[in-house]
């Protein structure tokens, strides 16, 4: 078919965005790991990478996706995707242990950025961890819900460690405007639309040329 004259051609691409809700024991690569699972054994679709990594021994949201760009925009903390995580603790955490969570805290190589943290009840329709977890008859546990706009290594656990309230399982819950509602463990779905707010800026359009002197 002919192309009308004056007409500019464009080609839309499409980010791919999935949602992954990660097994313990899960490495978040895609490459073999001997005696272990890995990205591969959950998802089929060809080009895609982890926006960001989550410990094998920790479970799940994980995004996924085939545009370089946009995993910064999800990664990266200058782009301040919060990231929310459950933590069941050895201990029920007092009010003072509660505060220190969410002040700044010196975990010796770094400190951390204020966040939020509070108690909160065992989370409806909580799949049961494989393996589970150890925990001493002897000594309560509980949960409490992290919101956190940081990703440095095994952060959650540190600082639950360092105010006396040792993590024995951790799920991350939240990443930005994504959640886990409606998968379980293994599964996962693609995103029809990406967020405005994580949309690259458009590229320039060419502007019509104006007409010179001759």
């Amino acid at each position: 078919m002919a192309r009308k004259p004056g007409k500019i051609e464009t080609i839309r691409f499409m980010s791919r965005i999935l949602l992954l809700n990660k097994p313990y024991g899960v490495m978040t690569q895609f490459s073999p790991v001997e005696g272990k699972q890995t990205l591969k054994d959950y998802i089929p679709v060809p080009g895609v990478y982890a926006a960001g990594r989550l410990d094998a021994d920790s479970e799940g949201l994980l995004l996924l996706t085939d545009d370089g760009g946009l995993q910064a925009r999800i990664a990266h903390p200058k782009f301040k995707q919060e990231k929310t995580y459950w933590a069941q603790v050895e201990g029920v955490p007092t009010a003072e242990q509660l505060v220190r969570l969410q002040s700044p805290l010196d975990l010796g190589d770094f400190v951390t950025q204020p966040c939020q943290a509070r108690l909160i009840e065992e989370p409806a329709e909580l799949w049961p961890r494989n393996p589970p977890i150890r925990f001493r008859l002897s000594v309560p546990t509980s949960w409490i819900e992290l919101s956190i706009r940081e990703g440095k290594n095994r952060q959650v656990r540190r600082m639950t460690a360092k105010v006396g309230l040792p993590t024995l399982r951790l799920i991350r819950a939240r990443i930005g405007p994504w959640s886990l509602e409606g998968l379980q463990p293994g599964e996962w779905r693609e995103l029809d639309e990406i967020p405005a707010e994580l949309k690259a800026p458009p590229a320039l359009r060419p502007q019509p040329r104006r007409p010179g002197r001759r």
